[in-house]
């Protein structure tokens, strides 16, 4: 049956002498499909089925392996695969809204992992990205924090920092050896979760707001979570160095 599916090559893997499987993400889960003769030079699977390719995908939809008849590409993400720094996000929120996906089918997560990757394509900073899709994929996983009251007394007022030992916000009558963070990250951490990732037009935020907003995230989802992602790892160590 001929079918068409839109979606990001996630992974691409050797099959027999010259094709490969690639691994498509798509609004309805990923889908594998066997680009015949991708590895031969004059094929014209070769610049079309590498991985981080946004496109439509035309196919012969089969139970298992579907066949590529023909690619349309919508965005090649080549600014994204020029830079090992933008790789690096990239392919850590491609693991972490697969991961999520798996968790739970909703098409949501896949719309907020193309709006990601497409602002990063743009040239928006990477951090600040993933940090927002980040905090709106742990709805997804069952986990969001309390950002719209203290996590503790349920005080809506007063709120002088975020914990992600207590859940949330934290208000000053119930700060109890609790690291203060600046009131910009506070209500930012409000607003990355309201955000439309597609509509952002502008990110101006000092490097210690991201910081503290990036080590809440990281302690959120490593106490919470229970994800594991080499990519996180690695983006760590790449941003360590």
């Amino acid at each position: 049956m001929l079918a068409k599916i839109k979606g990001v090559i996630i992974s691409e893997i050797p099959y027999k002498e010259s094709s490969k499987i690639i691994n498509v993400f798509t609004s309805e889960g990923i889908i594998g499909i066997i680009a015949k003769g991708a590895y031969k030079p004059k094929s014209i699977y070769v610049n079309l089925t590498s991985k981080l390719t946004y496109g439509i995908f035309h196919i012969n939809k089969r139970v298992g392996l579907s066949s590529l008849i023909e690619v349309d590409v919508v965005d090649g993400l080549k600014n994204i695969k020029k830079d090992l720094y933008k790789i690096s996000y990239a392919s850590f929120i491609t693991d972490l809204s697969v991961q999520v996906y798996n968790h739970d089918n909703d098409s949501k997560i896949y719309d907020l992992y193309i709006a990601s990757l497409l602002k990063i394509n743009d040239g928006f900073d990477p951090l600040v990205i993933s940090n927002i899709l980040e905090l709106k994929l742990l709805d997804f996983l069952g986990i969001r924090p309390i950002i719209d009251k203290c996590s503790v007394c349920g005080n809506s007022n007063d709120i002088v920092t975020i914990s992600s030992y207590k859940g949330g916000y934290v208000c000053k009558n119930c700060l109890n050896n609790d690291i203060i963070v600046n009131v910009k990250t506070i209500k930012l951490i409000r607003m990355f979760y309201y955000v439309d990732i597609a509509k952002i037009s502008k990110l101006d935020i000092s490097d210690n707001i991201k910081e503290e907003i990036n080590r809440f995230l990281d302690l959120y989802y490593d106490r919470y979570s229970g994800l594991y992602l080499k990519t996180k790892e690695f983006l760590n160590k790449l941003n360590n160095f």
